[in-house]
């Protein structure tokens, strides 16, 4: 079947399945939305550590003390060594459930059987005891840990069919070494390719292996399905130094991730990979690059807060939709589409501060002091920052982030201008998920950004933000925010 490469966008996903391609999951799902493999093989082995620790605290409880404690203690420990070992936390799609019980299997039954040779050798007055202990604990640790690993097994299937787990790559360059990662991804179906870029023009493949090459490299920026990519990785010859600095030219308005793929390079070069795609080496050139356990952090600060946030202000928050009923007619809450983590589109919900009739939902005339379109009520709200308490939700559906980058309404005006235009790496600060605070707040960019060198300010700060950001730097912005937005009496809001 022959694949055609149409504008993008141009038909609908269901009606031109050719455009597809054979590496573009049924259903897209944002970048935000997709758990990492990293992530989620660190939550399964502390998953497994609980169960195994679960089961020590049984013997304990059983009357199971001295030596023969420890001798289950140190079962424990080879277990835990045993099973990333043997691949038990392969998170592959080729993985067939019987062989990942089998090494689950294998982990705990060599674990038991070197504990077992232990005991033979050392302890032959306790032998039966402690080989009885050691045969049961080996018995309940296969059950529970079995039980555990396929209801993960069939957790990680279900969110690979909802397109919530295998990573989305674009590919710049038609090249011999796109090529061998398409046909590398088509084998294992690790990762997705939803399609090519290269600037060839009419000289370029219509496709590689399927895969549709979609544009030019310059087109990527503004392309549709960038808020579900997770990487663009850039494939041109090991030679093309200059090509390769033009192409970072030309993604550097680009907030997702930049990598090199070094196949083909010469074995010095390969050694200066930061990872592997796939069996290649690849190297990180632009984006930002987060731990897994440091994303985990992040996100469960968001959802213990802004859950416990919601609950604590649930009467301050009916008071304040109450206060603005009274005060003018119209809903209670406005939502204004917004630009989230990766230049994702999200609705960013507020109490309404504006008469109904004057809403400004394309932000094109940004507030102004006594501005004549803020109701009474929305002026005390603005001016304490309480119309922005209903983003709280927002962050309980992990749209945006107790801190990050101040949201931007999409096409927000600056002078006339659109403020994404007027910096180059805009867009850079869509590298972390929007912020219902930030380090651009409490450093006195809040409110309208209504010039260019405000906008250029509030960027600025925004990517010293993404480029220090950890938990403890977003407690203590969390912890500065309340004192400077009160202290706070010029700011307009």
């Amino acid at each position: 079947m022959p694949y055609d490469t149409g504008a993008p966008g141009a038909e609908t996903e269901a009606s031109n399945p050719i455009r597809r391609g054979p590496l573009r999951p049924s259903r897209l799902a944002s970048a935000r939305s997709r758990l990492g493999g990293d992530a989620l093989t660190r939550l399964i082995q502390a998953s497994d550590m609980v169960l195994l620790a679960g089961l020590l605290d049984m013997r304990w409880m059983a009357g199971v003390t001295g030596g023969g404690f420890l001798l289950l203690l140190a079962a424990t420990v080879l277990v835990a060594i045993a099973l990333p070992s043997l691949d038990a936390y392969q998170l592959s799609p080729r993985e067939r459930l019987h062989r990942h019980i089998y090494r689950v299997i294998g982990a705990v039954g060599g674990s038991g059987l070197m504990m077992l040779t232990f005991v033979s050798l050392t302890l032959p007055e306790t032998r039966d005891q402690n080989i009885l202990a050691i045969v049961d604990w080996c018995l309940k640790a296969v059950a529970v840990l079995g039980a555990a690993h396929l209801g993960w097994f069939a957790y990680i299937k279900r969110l690979r069919r909802q397109g919530l787990f295998t990573p989305n790559l674009m590919i710049v360059g038609a090249t011999p070494a796109a090529e061998r990662l398409v046909s590398a991804a088509l084998a294992s179906r690790e990762v997705n390719i939803l399609g090519i870029f290269d600037d060839r023009g009419q000289r370029a493949p219509k496709h590689i292996f399927g895969v549709p090459v979609l544009g030019r490299t310059s087109q990527v920026k503004d392309h549709r399905l960038l808020p579900y990519v997770d990487r663009i990785v850039v494939a041109v010859p090991s030679g093309a130094t200059q090509r390769i600095a033009q192409l970072l030219e030309d993604l550097a308005p680009v907030p997702n991730a930049v990598s090199l793929l070094m196949d083909g390079f010469e074995a010095a070069d390969e050694r200066a990979a930061h990872e592997r795609l796939l069996e290649m080496p690849l190297a990180h050139l632009a984006g930002a690059r987060r731990g897994a356990m440091q994303s985990v952090l992040k996100r469960a600060m968001d959802i213990v807060l802004s859950v416990g946030g919601l609950i604590a202000l649930t009467p301050a928050l009916i008071a304040i939709a109450i206060a603005i009923k009274l005060d003018s007619p119209g809903p209670v809450l406005f939502k204004q589409r917004r630009h989230g983590y990766l230049n994702e589109e999200v609705v960013v919900w507020k109490f309404r501060s504006m008469k109904t009739e004057m809403s400004d939902y394309a932000a094109a005339r940004q507030v102004t002091a006594d501005d004549d379109r803020v109701t009474k009520v929305g002026r005390f709200l603005r001016r304490t920052s309480l119309d922005e308490l209903p983003q709280l939700w927002n962050v309980v559906r992990g749209e945006m982030s107790l801190v990050g980058p101040r949201p931007h309404a999409i096409g927000m005006l600056a002078s006339g201008k659109e403020a994404s235009k007027l910096v180059e790496t805009y867009a850079h600060r869509h590298r972390m998920k929007p912020g219902l605070t930030g380090w651009a707040a409490i450093n006195g960019s809040r409110g309208p950004a209504d010039t260019p060198e405000a906008i250029r300010r509030r960027v600025a700060l925004d990517l010293e933000y993404v480029e220090r950001q950890s938990v403890w730097f977003d407690l203590a912005i969390i912890v500065k925010t309340l004192p400077c937005v009160l202290g706070d009496t010029e700011t307009v809001r």
